[in-house]
């Protein structure tokens, strides 16, 4: 079994920011998957599916993100997975929006919801799919660039991003960690 999870902020107000593209890759994949049972475990969203028949259940924190380590570590115990065969979708303002990152472990990178994660599971052994959502202008305020919402220009090259970015974890689900780096960290999404 596999856990997927999107990193965000709960609630209507951050629904649509930069920091929820975690969640909306999950709830992309949800559109997707026929889901099995829905429940709330230790402040989370989960669903039962499969992808390639291989059982995976997709989690959406509802800790804020700096806070998602301990509902993470407590999925992992829940569901009884091993933290290799965790996949965490976050945000990364270091990538160039339209760019999609896949590493099988490493460094927090900076991003705090990982940060929560490496620090609550101690491992950095799991897989993370990180979404660009960088400016080339750098932000001043780099919390309110994060918390505000992608501009309208950009929504078209988001969506299309989401969608890869599902289609990563798919890749990563049915064919392994080593195809989904080769074949999504050099394609960048085009600008509209």
């Amino acid at each position: 079994m596999r856990l997927i999870v999107g990193l965000g902020n709960p609630g209507e107000k951050y629904r649509r920011t930069r920091h929820n593209a975690g969640f909306m890759v999950v709830d992309e994949l949800a559109q997707r998957l026929i889901l099995g049972a829905r429940e709330r475990i230790d402040d989370a969203w989960a669903a039962k599916t499969e992808i390639a028949g291989e059982r995976v259940v997709l989690l959406k924190p509802q800790a804020f993100m700096n806070r998602s380590g301990p509902v993470v570590e407590a999925a992992l115990r829940w569901f009884n997975v091993e933290p290799e065969s965790l996949v965490v979708v976050s945000d990364d303002v270091a990538l160039p929006l339209g760019t999609l990152r896949i590493r099988a472990r490493g460094s927090h990178g900076g991003q705090n919801g990982l940060r929560s994660i490496i620090e609550s599971i101690g491992s950095e052994e799991f897989v993370r799919l990180r979404f660009g959502i960088g400016s080339s202008e750098p932000a001043v305020d780099l919390a309110g660039f994060v918390l505000s919402d992608f501009d309208d220009g950009d929504v078209l090259r988001v969506q299309e991003m989401v969608s890869r970015a599902a289609d990563a974890v798919f890749t990563i689900v049915e064919h392994g960690v080593e195809l989904a780096m080769n074949t999504f960290n050099a394609a960048k999404a085009q600008p509209e």
